[in-house]
């Protein structure tokens, strides 16, 4: 019991560390409600929602520009506004209270591409799950198009699906910013017909084999031969015929594997 405590006490450390260095990278923006204290004068304290301008109205130093920036910019400019005339050292802390509805669209092969109004820091993997999935047309590399606010121009996040999903490497778990456009690839298709319980196409390339193919497809019907597959490939605009192939055998993009049926 007393391991388990520990653990839980450490992951929850673990998210509210998390959500703190979200904070300290997140660009305050019109819509997002923020709590401000100033040390030893409570009768600064202040919970406002940034308007339209991207402004908030304070006591003693009148409206303050606060888009576009963090919350440790907004602490820092806040404290100079209050020094100058008003409060010796004033140390300011700003936090925030509610996140304004960030607007993102995600494209491409998930269930429910679209635009999607969210509240709050959000991950890739969290945003995935609201688009319904990936379909199984999807392939191994999602894009982020995201705004350079600094620079006014667009930057690429590239994500490794395969290495997210299949590997757990939750580096590529990207946190998803307000005006993201997310691009979900399609991925090379593989054809499988004959004595197999779902034949058609599928998402193949990478690590695929016959066998992953053939689950994908719901595996072999009763009438299937577990022998003789057949795999037929373009090489060179010519189609070539691999006969008797291993069930561990690499798939290449574009492959039609042909499940016989059994004569006994």
């Amino acid at each position: 019991m007393k391991k388990k405590i520990i653990l839980c006490v450490t992951f929850l450390s673990f998210i509210s560390m998390l959500q703190v260095c979200f904070a300290n990278s997140y660009w305050i923006g019109p819509g997002d409600i923020i709590r401000i204290t100033v040390y030893g004068h409570d009768d600064l304290k202040s919970v406002v929602r940034v308007d339209d301008t991207g402004s908030v109205a304070l006591p003693l130093i009148g409206y303050v520009q606060v888009a576009n920036m963090t919350i440790q910019q907004i602490s820092n400019k806040i404290s100079k506004e209050f020094a100058d005339g008003y409060i010796i050292n004033p140390q300011v802390n700003v936090f925030i209270e509610e996140f304004r509805s960030k607007k993102v669209v995600i494209l491409g092969y998930v269930k429910k591409p679209g635009l999607y109004e969210l509240s709050g820091s959000i991950s890739f993997l969290e945003l995935i799950s609201k688009a319904g999935g990936l379909t199984k047309e999807s392939g191994n590399t999602a894009t982020i198009k995201r705004k350079v606010k600094e620079k006014d121009e667009s930057d690429v996040v590239v994500i490794d699906l395969a290495a997210l999903i299949e590997k757990g490497d939750l580096n590529q778990n990207a946190q998803i910013l307000d005006g993201d456009t997310i691009y979900i690839s399609k991925a090379g298709m593989c054809f499988i017909t004959g004595q197999i319980k779902q034949p058609g196409a599928y998402a193949c390339g990478g690590n695929s084999t016959v066998l992953k193919l053939i689950a994908v497809a719901g595996g072999f019907t009763g009438k299937a031969s577990k022998s003789g597959i057949k795999i037929v490939r373009k090489i060179e605009d010519e189609n070539k015929v691999f006969k008797d192939v291993e069930l561990d055998t690499p798939l290449q993009v574009d492959d039609v594997v042909i499940i016989p049926e059994s004569f006994f």
